[in-house]
């Protein structure tokens, strides 16, 4: 039977020779991730199973990334327990503090995910990592216990959804722009527990940090997981990072899929969702001049280099609206050391922004960047739902680093391309 790329590579981790859609599977696990959330309550589900011991030291990945610095005492006492247990059962891929990153933005930058590997995560956004041509999605907690386990993990093998990409996008639209498009067409249920996947020529001309975000948010339209294949730009990164064995697998040309769309990459215009779901989105010529308190820039949907020189491009040499917060913060240590030798950091701060260790904080209203009541964020984070950034009568607006940073010069939601002339 025909089988697209994520169902190869369920069938490869299962050992079966094909699998089919609604197919109940178990399948060999190629990493195992939590946070200083989800991990804790893993920890304890671990206990329960009598374990002694993970089933691979180098394959079962924390990352204190959420609350961290810690914020309070309870976010203390979550650090502590995953520390000791990381400590306790001798995890190779444990990051403290200042080793740290953006889980999703420190898996594929430490070489941890390979294509064609098969990877859960205790969140929601471990969908990231389809753009290296992976398996990737989010589980509970206890199915990350049982995961650190056994190295084993149940699946409902899903059907597919089909974007093919055409065309090259124009100056200032990434790959935010692209997946806020296609969750505009489709809504937060369109692809519901499905596969998107994507191919086409236009592939070629996203980046990898274009195709990170897209995967990321790929749970927003209700999807299991996103894939790209693994082509000549994924195995330069790849093999830039990482010196793990690795699988490339490429849908067949008859598989089946649910829908299929084509995109336009030429087409796009700089996409906005306004609050309060990612499903509500507008044009930048549709957006209208809507005010803002702060903006960030950051999180694991647009943390990456790529994302930061788009936003210095813009901000360099000017000055920040007066009384607007902007607060960035680069994925992992090593972005904040990579932008600062290329003198992002010093256009930030001489614009009149901060810039943060490395942090999930304000993307779920955790910590640095906490909403008031009746106040607006334009954020380059991947959710805006009721309450998300703060306060339950704060809004939240969704949009790539390029809106972000002319948005945080003008004091309004503004088009990139009105200030960068």
């Amino acid at each position: 039977m025909p089988m697209t790329m994520t169902q190869k590579i369920l069938a490869r981790r299962a050992g079966l020779p094909e699998v089919t859609p609604g197919q109940l599977i178990e399948a060999d696990l190629d990493l195992v991730l939590g946070n200083d959330i989800t991990a804790p309550v893993a920890i304890r589900e671990f206990g329960k199973t009598g374990a002694k011991a993970v089933f691979d030291k180098s394959k079962v990945v924390v990352v204190p990334d959420h609350f961290t610095p810690n914020k309070d005492i309870k976010s203390a006492e979550h650090c502590k327990m995953m520390r000791e247990f990381a400590r306790e059962k001798e995890l190779v891929n444990y990051f403290e503090v200042g080793e740290m990153g953006i889980e999703h933005c420190l898996l594929p930058e430490k070489g941890l995910v390979a294509p064609g590997d098969l990877i859960i995560g205790a969140d929601s956004h471990t969908c990231t990592y389809g753009a290296l041509g992976a398996f990737a999605t989010g589980v509970g907690s206890t199915d990350m216990a049982c995961g650190m386990a056994t190295g084993k993990a149940w699946f409902k093998v899903p059907s597919a959804v089909k974007f093919v990409l055409i065309g090259k996008p124009r100056k200032w639209i990434g790959g935010k722009d692209l997946i806020l498009h296609i969750i505009g067409m489709i809504g937060v249920d369109g692809a519901l527990y499905k596969s998107i996947e994507f191919a086409g020529d236009g592939v070629a001309n996203l980046s990898m940090d274009d195709r990170f975000t897209v995967c990321n948010m790929a749970i927003e339209a209700g999807a299991k997981n996103g894939i790209f294949p693994a082509d000549a730009l994924t195995m330069e990164y790849f093999v830039a990072h990482s010196s793990k064995p690795y699988a490339v697998f490429e849908a067949d040309a008859d598989a089946l899929y649910d829908e299929t769309y084509t995109v336009d990459l030429a087409a796009l215009r700089p996409v906005v969702a306004f609050p309060h779901l990612p499903e509500n989105t507008r044009t930048i010529g549709e957006a209208g001049e809507v005010a803002i308190d702060q903006v960030v820039i950051g999180s694991c949907t647009n943390g990456r280099m790529g994302d930061l020189r788009v936003a210095a491009e813009i901000l360099r040499g000017k000055k920040v609206a007066r009384g607007m917060r902007v607060i960035i913060f680069p994925g992992t240590q090593q972005i904040y050391l990579d932008a600062l030798k290329e003198g992002l950091i010093e256009d930030f701060v001489r614009a009149g922004a901060v810039v943060s260790t490395p942090t999930c904080g304000p993307c779920l209203g955790g910590h640095m960047g906490v909403l008031a009541k009746g106040e607006r964020a334009l954020s380059t984070t991947n959710r805006n739902f009721v309450g998300r950034m703060g306060h339950p009568e704060s809004e939240v607006y969704l949009c790539g680093p390029a809106v972000a940073a002319a948005s945080a010069l003008t004091g309004k939601i503004t088009d990139p391309e009105i200030c960068s002339l």
